[in-house]
């Protein structure tokens, strides 16, 4: 870009308008200071006297983007002079670094991560060889001296359960030192999930209320760390617990799941099985939406310096990735979030399929109008709803949906119904629909839980709600709940 002396900006090239969203028409004529800085900084008054006075400069500067970002570019200037030597303009070349600063950074704090967990590696080892002889000593002494009086032996048993405590302290310090992959054994999920609300309910605040809704044993096996899946729930209860300050529930589940190829090619990272789907919400602030596209980021943390290394939820997502896993996140500012956590069960699909037994929600050809406005979505729930004895039509909007509601409505036993349509909102499709036929039976679908629009859904008279992605299986279900309470 070139600036004039009076701090007007004469020329704006597509770099600068890559690097600051700001269009040659918006920036030419425009305050430099107003535009792209926050505040007239001293860093800038001190590059203007400099590149007057030896005709350049070169450093870092902070500035502003046109949506408010702030931005570090490495800036050089040069000072333009006209035909008769005297200065013209000040030409500005910017490079933005601030991906480079943020990663170097980054790798400082690695490093210091690294340089903690070396030092808490030795910490360990000393602690271990201190606990070790007085672990020993309070199992050896009633032996020795079988006579203790009560007083003594309860003295005994005190040191000993402390020094226990200290040992289990120094295998959590090891583990974060360690970092190791650990052995994958066949466990049952539900028994650490209890461990973890043990803990939870023992714990937190007495604000926080605890739901915990999961089987200890009738869940499916998975392959994992059991250790590692502990820090994984663990943490995931810990940032709950962080983001009620003023109290709220707490909710643990599990549950049995089989993923179909409908859900599986609505989510990147499924594969068709069967899985433990572990879920862990709360009912706290909530991350905005710019926020939660960063959640699993490295380092990236909306805490306060120092309460926080923005390790935790990255650390959950390699450890759950590492088990075939995958994660699904939900939330809204004020409402609350939602963790899934699927892993891959040891068990037949084929064998499960036929547990818990299709067959029985297979439909009589009802109709169902299936709306949403995603191609694959409406072709997938197709095609699903058709392999189990059910008809389907399809509408890419709810202008469409009305009007083949109308034309068939004597047919059409189910509308299935994205809350998220474009044109006309869910409420105003719902309303039509109702005031075409009063008794329309209809499912609500959405990415989104807890959204304010699946509750004014709700309101309306929506009979079942199904959270994307959904499995046909859940489908089946919603719609044979919607049958039974016709018969």
């Amino acid at each position: 870009m070139v600036r004039d002396l009076e701090n007007r900006i004469q020329f704006w090239n597509k770099g600068a308008e890559k690097i600051y969203g700001w269009r040659a028409t918006e920036a030419i004529g425009k305050n430099v200071t107003t535009l792209l800085y926050r505040e007239t900084l001293p860093e800038v008054e001190e590059a203007l006297k400099t590149v007057r006075d030896r005709g350049e400069w070169q450093g870092e500067l902070h500035k502003v983007t046109k949506t408010g970002k702030q931005v570090i570019v490495e800036s050089r200037w040069t000072l333009v002079r006209d035909e008769a030597n005297n200065p013209k303009a000040i030409l500005i070349v910017d490079t933005d670094i601030t991906e480079k600063q943020l990663l170097e950074k980054q790798f400082l704090r690695a490093q210091r991560l690294e340089s903690l967990g070396t030092l808490a590696s030795g910490i360990a080892h000393d602690m271990n060889n201190i606990l070790t002889p007085i672990l020993a000593i309070t199992q050896l002494l009633p032996l020795k001296m079988p006579h203790l009086d009560d007083r003594t032996q309860r003295l005994l048993e005190m040191l000993g359960e402390n020094a226990k405590r200290g040992s289990d302290l120094v295998k959590q310090i090891l583990f974060f030192a360690r970092g190791a992959d650990g052995q994958r054994i066949l466990i049952q999920v539900g028994h650490i999930l209890a461990e973890v609300a043990s803990v939870a309910r023992q714990t937190f605040p007495k604000s926080i209320n605890l739901v915990l809704n999961f089987p200890t044993s009738n869940l499916w096996m998975v392959a994992a760390d059991a250790t590692q899946l502990h820090q994984v729930l663990m943490n995931l209860v810990i940032n709950a617990r962080d983001a009620m300050p003023d109290g709220g529930t707490l909710n643990i589940a599990a549950e049995n799941v089989i993923v179909d190829e409908n859900y599986a090619q609505l989510h990147i990272d499924a594969r068709v099985g069967a899985y433990v789907v572990v879920t862990i919400s709360d009912t706290g602030i909530g991350i905005s939406p710019e926020n939660l596209e960063r959640i699993f980021e490295p380092f990236f943390t909306t805490k306060e310096l120092g309460q926080g290394t923005g390790l935790g939820l990255s650390t959950v997502l390699g450890i759950v990735k590492s088990h075939q896993g995958f994660i699904n996140v939900y939330s809204e500012v004020n409402r609350g979030t939602c963790f899934k956590i699927y892993l891959p069960a040891r068990e037949s699909i084929d064998r499960l399929q036929s547990a818990e037994n299709l067959e029985r929600f297979t439909g009589k050809g009802e109709l169902i109008l299936v709306v949403d406005d995603e191609v694959s979505v409406r072709e997938i729930t197709k095609a699903s709803l058709e392999t189990y004895n059910y008809r389907a039509m399809t509408a890419s909007d709810g202008a469409e949906a009305i009007a083949l509601y109308e034309q068939h409505q004597s047919e059409i036993a189910v509308v299935l119904l994205d809350l998220m349509m474009p044109s006309l909102d869910s409420a105003t499709i719902i309303n039509v629909l109702q005031k075409i036929n009063s008794q329309v039976k209809i499912i609500a679908m959405s990415g989104l839980v807890s959204n304010g629009e699946v509750a004014k859904a709700s309101s309306k008279g929506v009979c079942e709600f199904l959270a994307k992605p959904f499995t046909i299986q859940e489908l089946l279900q919603a719609l044979l709940r919607i049958k039974s309470k016709l018969d």
